[in-house]
This record gives structure tokens, C-alpha cells and sequence, in this order.
């Protein structure tokens, strides 16, 4: 659903970029009260995985197919403001790199993509987990369901802003049944991705998934006849540190798989925004853009005449330079947040 330069007016795409802005400045700081030892060194990653899984068009119906926006994942595994952070990071990159997404229309794409979908998704998982058993199949259920929404929720934003700021007069009630229509579908794959990789993350470290933390229940002993908590073991610092790692690793070496390789074989055709955009003649006013000549436009290697080659080091080089820009600013946040609690920076009274 990545919007080129275009589709929305010069006003429009100014408002959202000041509405874009102002997320994430939020998002920074909201960031400092969830990244910890834990999700601080996940969060680059998160950023890195949904690049590549976005580079994995699935086919949804006749001649269009669909790819994850990740808002959900995102706000599930690291937190709802991190999660913003992580879907922007992407879009940066996409942009800046890769041609993909106009560069005016940024914060249109931050918008849409990143904050609609982040805080559709995480205010429905929260409400799911509330009347939901408290445990991690719970977890998975509600991640699907939050993850299905926040797909259509999108698309109706992005109707909304082509309605106020739309270059081509067109039937805003034929772009919205179009635009939500197809979503819905592209919604079952994001859902499903979603739902897979919460629970795999689950499944190895519950620990690591935000929105699984205060879900887990005591483990009951029977004493006399009676039912009581267990005690709590203090998990020991060394094996939680390698699991850490092994966890690192384990989702950098897929995300690298599936943007060097697996990407090969992704769907050619367009996705849901361009099938309805060519139908309803909405990229009538389509520019050119501002980055197309980089070396990495549209997911290939200049020069390297081999396809396979040259979308493989590009979904390759897509991953490296996002989990390092995305871990750099996690890191960043995080350190400012330690800074910030410190006792030196404690004002005390006497």
C-alpha cells in the first residue's frame, strides 16, 4: 500500500507529514518506557523482518496480490510506540532506497501504514487479551484478529486522505468499496503471517513478546490438600543471555533468506492499492520518483543483468542497512531513556 508521489495533493501530504512528525516524536518518547534489555536488541530486527516479508507480494485474487504493512506485528513484539518507530524505519528506507513509496508522500505512507495500522491493531489486541484465557494461544488468536482489521482500518484511511486530497476526480464511494474490498483479503495474509511469527516467538521466548507480558499464570502446587502459587525461580542470567542471541540470530538469518531468496518467487503482480488505482484511474497524475535513479530501484542491483542476482543482494543489502539504521535508533532511545533514570540525573531536596 506504499502511496507514490502523486496520488495526494502538495497540502495534503503536508499535513501529513506534520501529523507523521509528531507520531513519531511521541513515539520516541514512548519508546523509552518499553524498550528494555530485552526488546531493545529485538526492535532493529522487528524493523529488519517486515522489510523482508514486505518484499513477499502473495497472490489474493485474479491479477492482484497483497503484502504485509507489519503495523501489528510490530506494536505486538516491541510495543505500540516502538512499533511505529519500526514501520517508519522501513518506509525510510523503502523510500529512500528502493524507489519504493513517494518521498512527499512519506508521511502520507507514516500515516497509513505505521500509525493507523500500529494503534488499530494494538488497541483491538489489548481489548482481545482483556476478556480472552489468559494464556499464549490467547495471545496468537487476538494477534490474528488485530492483524485482519488493521489491514481494511488502513485502506479507509487512505480513502479518507484521497477524499480530502485526491489529484483525480474520481467516485470516492467506488475507490473505498475497491480499496477495503481487496484489503480484506490482503488482511487473511498479514493475519496469518502475524499470528505465526507471534507464536513462534511465544513458543521459544514468551518473555520477548510485549504484548504477552503480565499473561502468564502461576504455576499451582497442591500442599495439604490445597491449591497454592508455586514460588517464582530466578531465571539465570547466563542461559536467558544465550537464548537472547539465539533468537537475534535465528530471525536475522530468515529475514535474510526471505529477502535474498525466497523473494525471487514473490507474486509479479500489482498490489491491492496499484490494481485499484490503475482500475479506477487514480494514478492518472502519477510522478516519477525523486530517488529513481539509486542503484537499488525497485528491489534490484544496477547493473547486475541477473534478476535472481540482483533482487536477491538487494533484499539482502535491504535487511543489513535496516536492522543497523533500526537498531541504531532503538539503542539510541534506550540509552537516552538509561541516561534519563540514572541516579546522577535524580534531582533530590535536602
Amino acid at each position: 500500500m506504499h502511496v507514490p508521489d502523486g496520488f495526494i495533493d502538495a497540502p495534503t501530504s503536508a499535513v501529513t507529514g506534520v501529523v507523521a512528525a509528531g507520531a513519531i516524536a511521541v513515539s520516541l518518547r514512548g519508546a523509552r518506557r518499553e524498550l528494555d534489555e530485552r526488546t531493545a536488541p529485538l526492535a532493529g530486527l522487528v524493523a529488519a523482518f517486515i522489510f523482508a516479508v514486505q518484499m513477499l507480494n502473495f497472490p489474493v485474487a485474479a491479477g492482484t496480490s497483497g503484502h504485509l504493512l507489519g503495523g501489528a506485528l510490530a506494536a505486538i513484539l516491541v510495543g505500540p510506540y516502538t512499533g511505529v518507530l519500526c514501520v517508519s524505519v522501513v518506509l525510510l528506507m523503502q523510500g529512500i532506497l528502493f524507489a519504493d513509496g513517494g518521498l512527499t508522500a512519506l508521511g502520507v505512507n507514516i500515516t497509513d501504514m505505521a500509525i493507523v495500522t500500529t494503534v488499530v491493531a494494538y488497541a483491538l489486541f489489548r481489548g482481545l487479551v482483556k476478556v480472552l484465557p489468559r494464556t499464549r494461544r490467547s495471545v496468537t488468536v487476538a494477534s490474528f484478529v488485530a492483524a485482519l482489521v488493521s489491514v481494511p482500518a488502513a485502506a479507509l484511511a487512505f480513502t479518507l486522505l484521497y477524499w480530502i486530497g485526491g489529484t483525480t476526480d474520481v467516485s470516492i464511494g467506488k475507490v473505498a468499496t475497491a480499496m477495503v474490498g481487496v484489503h480484506l483479503l490482503i488482511g487473511i495474509g498479514e493475519a496469518a503471517i502475524t499470528a505465526l511469527t507471534v507464536g513462534a516467538v511465544i513458543a521459544v521466548r514468551p518473555d520477548l513478546v510485549y504484548g504477552a507480558r503480565g499473561l502468564t499464570q502461576r504455576l499451582k502446587l497442591r500442599v495439604n490438600g490445597e491449591l497454592v502459587d508455586a514460588p517464582q525461580a530466578e531465571p539465570a542470567a547466563a542461559p536467558a543471555a544465550r537464548s537472547h542471541r539465539k533468537v537475534w540470530i535465528t530471525g536475522l538469518v530468515t529475514s535474510l533468506v526471505l529477502a535474498g531468496f525466497v523473494s525471487f518467487y514473490a507474486s509479479a503482480d500489482p498490489d491491492g492499492l496499484e490494481k485499484v488505482a490503475a482500475d479506477k484511474g487514480i494514478d492518472k497524475k502519477t510522478e516519477e520518483h525523486a530517488a529513481a535513479d539509486s542503484p537499488l530501484a525497485d528491489y534490484g542491483v544496477e547493473d547486475i543483468t541477473d534478476a535472481r542476482l540482483s533482487g536477491g543482494l538487494a533484499g539482502v543489502i535491504g535487511v543489513g542497512v535496516t536492522v543497523v539504521a533500526g537498531s541504531a535508533v532503538f539503542w539510541a532511545v534506550r540509552r537516552r531513556h538509561s541516561d534519563d533514570t540514572s541516579p546522577t540525573n535524580t534531582n533530590t531536596t535536602v
